[in-house]
């Protein structure tokens, strides 16, 4: 699970950045609350990378994938991104723990001697 939602988490660390460039050219915003929210966004997303096995690791990735489409009311492209990319999350979760399982079903069977 944690290869898979890394990758996520990195790719949105990139959404992000580029989410800023955009809301850079809003006349209302300040260039500094635009990178000091996005940087904080961005540190996050680094940050879950190595919080993923760690009791609630995952509910701060949804949390993440929440501001994500939030931040559509700013940058309107990221209600479409954002939304994909909670996708995403949703499909690195549940198909990595799929993988982790059947990973530990398969060292359980090699380390178990044969009984023939």
């Amino acid at each position: 699970m944690r290869t898979l939602c890394a990758s996520t988490l990195i790719g949105e660390f990139f959404l992000i950045g580029f989410a800023g460039l955009v809301a850079m050219k809003d006349p209302d915003l300040t260039v500094g609350t635009v990178w000091t929210v996005c940087g904080i966004a961005m540190f996050l997303s680094v940050a879950l990378c190595g919080m993923i096995t760690r009791p609630g690791g995952v509910a701060l990735g949804w949390a993440l994938q929440i501001a994500l489409i939030a931040s559509g009311f700013v940058v309107p492209m990221m209600f479409i991104l954002g939304a994909l990319f909670a996708v995403l999350w949703w499909a690195s979760v549940h198909y990595g723990r799929k993988i982790d399982e059947a990973k530990a079903r398969f060292a359980a069977r090699t380390d178990q001697p044969d009984a023939a």
